[in-house]
């Protein structure tokens, strides 16, 4: 396991003083062989010690003097054992060459960087890791890889199908490390980070297995879950609101995570609330349950709240349908159709989308519609509807062949955000960070 070379050369010193107080206090019991064989396994220890020093920050340190001279004194202590004053002498004088080298530690040798690892699987949800990345990558003590995972999509019967690695969609100024190039057991990261939490009891897709929670949890000291999503605030007194989410907060990423971050204190109050009631409601899982959860807010909205319009790089295509002869733009419409409106509403929800296009087709041109659908809708319905994948499909094709509207299927979906005037569509945690933007918000109902 990796650890702080500080860390591993002060654990050492601390036990070779600690053998050096049981010589003090034990001397007269312990024979000349016995001494010759512990004194022998001292001076390797600050060998040990010196060598890794040395390899560390180099030559000539006051430890590694200190060193030296400890293991003068071994030999020493070896070859005049059996004289009681001597050996009572020189363990003292041991005691304070002892404290000189931890101090030599402490000072001349800098720390380690914390080795800090992001596992984001699709690259559309970079952005529920992306401002803690940035403050990861800001800190000089910190030293950062981003390695995107693969996951798979779901065949009906449960096991998995195709294999996607998103690794050549996040952005530039990411450095990506690839999965297979890291070793996690040898480097043992100080954090790993993760955004999905579902391991295995996914129905559509799936992370590798390699990359469970439960998997991970053995590889670091401190296991992160941050949701890639963001949810309604519930209602803490409210029993049905605590339920409606209460699926979120018993996946395994909870479950194993040492710290799970969410978006807000009422969220981290309903998730104790949750987990209390799984886990139970003693004094002991209530301490540990306010460490663990904590409200500190989500990325997500950190992303939404520094992007500006302006700053986005808008596709040509795009710009042709948005611009007005006279160079203005016309009105954004972002149309979000979710897996949930799909799954509970089916045939309803086919013709819901068919009725929406016709009504912005008919309104283009003054009104841009910019459909995105979410990233796993065509996924999820071979896996969970497959009836409907072909009238969908047909649908998607004629509108892009069609050309009058902007089909976006790209991985930011902040850009779709933020330089849109309206939203319009189902409810999803998409409605919760547009309502930081302060613009107009209609959900669609099927039933209209």
């Amino acid at each position: 396991m990796r650890r702080y070379i500080k860390d591993d050369l002060l654990k050492i010193i601390e036990q070779l003083h600690n053998v050096n107080e049981t010589l003090l206090q034990k001397g007269k019991m312990i024979s000349q062989e016995q001494a010759q064989s512990i004194l022998t396994d001292c001076q390797q220890g600050a060998v040990e010690v010196g060598n890794k020093i040395e390899a560390q920050v180099g030559e000539g340190t006051e430890a590694v003097r200190q060193l030296e001279v400890y293991c003068e004194k071994m030999y020493l202590l070896c070859v005049n054992w059996q004289d009681a004053s001597f050996k009572d002498k020189e363990l003292k004088n041991v005691r304070l060459i002892l404290n000189k080298v931890k101090n030599g530690i402490l000072y001349d040798i800098p720390d380690s960087p914390k080795e800090v690892v992001f596992l984001p699987y699709k690259a559309s949800m970079w952005d529920s890791l992306e401002s803690v990345w940035i403050k990861a990558v800001e800190d000089e003590g910190c030293n950062v890889s981003v390695i995107p995972i693969p996951y798979y999509d779901k065949n009906p019967d449960g096991s998995l199908g195709q294999m996607h690695y998103e690794g050549e969609l996040y952005p530039d100024n990411v450095s990506i490390v690839h999965y297979e190039s890291y070793d996690f057991e040898k480097k043992h990261p100080d954090v790993i980070f993760i955004h999905n939490p579902y391991d295995e009891a996914n129905h559509v897709t799936s992370v590798h297995p390699a990359f469970y929670s439960k998997q991970l949890k053995q590889y670091t000291d401190m296991l992160v879950y941050i949701p890639y999503f963001v949810l309604g605030e519930p209602i803490l007194d409210n029993e049905e609101s605590i339920e409606s989410m209460a699926h979120f907060c018993t996946t395994p990423g909870v479950l194993y995570a040492d710290r799970v971050i969410v978006q807000s204190e009422n969220m981290r109050k309903a998730y104790i609330q949750v987990l209390s009631k799984l886990l139970g409601k003693d004094a002991n899982t209530k301490a540990y349950l306010e460490k663990k959860i904590l409200g500190l807010g989500s990325p997500k909205y950190d992303k939404i709240k520094r992007s500006k319009k302006e700053e986005q790089e808008i596709p040509t295509a795009w710009k042709d349908l948005i611009c007005k002869p006279d160079g203005g733009w016309k009105k954004i419409i972002l149309y979000n159709t979710t897996i949930d409106g799909m799954l509970r509403n089916n045939d309803e929800m086919i013709a819901k989308i068919k009725q929406a296009l016709t009504v912005f087709y008919e309104n283009r041109d003054d009104v841009v519609l910019l459909w995105r659908p979410h990233p796993l809708l065509k996924t999820t319905l071979q896996s969970m509807r497959p009836r409907l994948l072909d009238e969908y499909n047909r649908i998607v094709e004629k509108y892009i062949e069609e050309g009058w509207g902007i089909y976006d299927d790209t991985p930011d979906m902040n850009r779709a955000i933020v330089i849109s005037d309206a939203y319009y569509g189902d409810w999803s945690s998409l409605v919760q960070l547009y309502q930081c933007t302060g613009k107009p918000i209609m959900i669609q109902n099927v039933k209209v």
